[in-house]
């Protein structure tokens, strides 16, 4: 069965914030690139860094997250715009023990250490998924995968929810931090899924990733997190800092733009609403698209090109008549992306799906 999805894309808003402290040229291999060319250049820019002790982390953690009032900056309970129901003290409040929300804060791994094997370094002690958390709400994330949330089964102070999961393609428990936070944590997915690539082969994996690729069904909300919630100083000041101990950044901070190169191609491209000019049905074993031009449709010949999500082409072809048989190869399960191109190149259609 195929999943059709229309798409709206969301610019993502670069902070200026962002350019002050990257070094010239530390980008100078991955200008230019797309898909899998430019996730294996941003790998080789970011990988072997200063892979740092995990006994150290909370000595590291007030150079990191630090809020301007000296508090922790806890993404589980604050409240932006608002009055946070507690907030911590760096080394006053550490973990220790904890009876419920406000007893102490500890060190989250956003990424799970079971879904890459535990105490393993450099995973262990990446400072770009572990973030400080009240201790109790930690625990209630446990290493559920993130998602959105249906029915809750429980709640935060700030509102972040675990309960079952209403993306579709998986229907598990999952756990769902405030709107005002989700593209940090896709952002960070985004940095391990390119900081790890081919560097996963012992990695037990997760009912949201396989090793360090993100599964379709979470790779879809991740990137409308990372459309919906723009970068934010907030997130620059603390790639900055941890660039200074670890000697890496987040390209997905510094160019966010890179993120849809890499596994939403086409996102940039501005085009029209879909429905309006076709109509696009699969056969039942989803292997053949069939596409019918409607009479509204302005050109009589378009080019359409199949992407993975890695923006790899799998395969292009022209729809000149009213309608298109296409054989879909390959034929294996996952998320792709096909788009239409006037033979003028003014309009663009562009098509989500999953197998």
């Amino acid at each position: 069965m195929i999943k059709i999805y229309s798409f709206l894309f969301i610019s993502s808003f670069i902070s200026l914030f962002g350019w002050a402290q990257i070094p010239d040229g530390y980008y100078d291999d991955a200008e230019g690139l797309e898909g899998t060319a430019l996730r294996q250049a941003l790998h080789n820019i970011i990988d072997d860094h200063n892979s740092l002790q995990y006994a150290n982390i909370y000595d590291i953690l007030d150079q990191t997250d630090e809020k301007s009032n000296g508090k922790v900056w806890d993404m589980y309970s604050d409240v932006p715009g608002g009055t946070p129901p507690y907030e911590y003290t760096f080394f006053e409040d550490e973990c220790g023990n904890y009876s419920g929300e406000g007893s102490c804060y500890n060190k989250e791994h956003s990424w799970p250490k079971s879904w890459f094997g535990g105490k393993v370094y450099p995973m262990y002690s990446d400072l770009f998924h572990i973030v400080p958390t009240d201790g109790y709400v930690n625990g209630m994330r446990s290493n559920y995968p993130f998602g959105e949330v249906g029915t809750i089964l429980w709640e935060s102070l700030n509102g972040s929810k675990k309960g079952y999961n209403t993306v579709s393609g998986y229907s598990g428990i999952v756990f769902e931090p405030i709107d005002e936070y989700k593209g940090d944590f896709a952002r960070g997915y985004f940095y391990m899924s390119t900081r790890y690539y081919g560097e996963d082969g012992s990695w037990p994996g997760s009912d949201m990733v396989d090793g360090a690729e993100i599964k379709a069904w979470a790779l879809e909300m991740l990137l409308q997190w990372h459309y919906n919630d723009a970068v934010s100083n907030k997130e620059t000041d603390r790639c900055n800092a941890i660039y200074n101990l670890q000697d890496n950044r987040n390209p997905f901070i510094d160019h966010p733009e890179w993120v849809s190169k890499i596994w939403d191609p086409g996102a940039g491209i501005s085009h029209a609403k879909w429905n309006d000019f076709f109509e696009i049905h699969a056969s039942q074993n989803g292997n053949i698209l069939y596409i019918h031009k409607k009479t509204t449709a302005q050109n009589n010949s378009y080019q359409l090109q199949l992407f993975n999500v890695s923006g790899q082409l799998i395969g292009s072809n022209t729809l000149e008549d009213d309608t298109k048989e296409w054989i879909l190869n390959p034929t294996s399960k996952g998320c792709y992306i096909l788009i239409l191109r006037d033979v003028d190149g003014k309009q663009d259609f562009h098509y989500k799906f999953i197998k």
